[in-house]
């Protein structure tokens, strides 16, 4: 199912304006605080819980690059060790002038914890570019397939 930009745009304006803020900020203030001695490209990011109850988290890099952290499993991670599993948004941002996109791993992690969320992707302007899951990741599978 593909989803037009008004459907999106729906999806966000179901989050409060209140919390679609504070998930930008908060991913703003995550990136700062990234591990980036290789890549030189933090990323933070913010996750929405079912629970009203934001987290976030930043990448983290190192020396064997396979052990690297994206943002949006750092912050997911951080919300499941909370007791969270269910997602109802989240925010990534960096501080270039291009937009960032999640990884396919962060995708299908993401996946696992929502069928469908609104994705916020923002960069170093603040400039917000709107999407979702479904879009992103389409035709997923999760854990509901097993």
């Amino acid at each position: 199912m593909k989803m037009n930009q008004s459907q999106i745009t729906g999806m966000l304006i179901d989050l409060e304006p209140e919390l679609r803020l504070e998930l930008i900020h908060q991913a703003q203030s995550a990136y700062r605080q990234a591990y980036v001695p290789y890549s030189h490209y933090p990323v933070g990011s913010a996750v929405l819980s079912s629970s009203g109850k934001i987290y976030s988290g930043c990448n983290v890099e190192n020396a064997s690059y396979g052990l690297t952290v994206c943002a949006e499993r750092n912050a997911i991670f951080h919300a499941v060790a909370q007791g969270e599993r269910e997602l109802n948004g989240i925010a990534i941002a960096v501080p270039t002038d291009g937009f960032p996109s999640p990884c396919g791993a962060c995708r299908q992690v993401i996946r696992e914890f929502a069928v469908d969320c609104p994705v916020i992707l923002i960069n170093g302007s603040g400039q917000t570019r709107l999407t979702s899951l479904k879009v992103l990741l389409p035709e997923s599978f999760g854990p509901e397939y097993l």
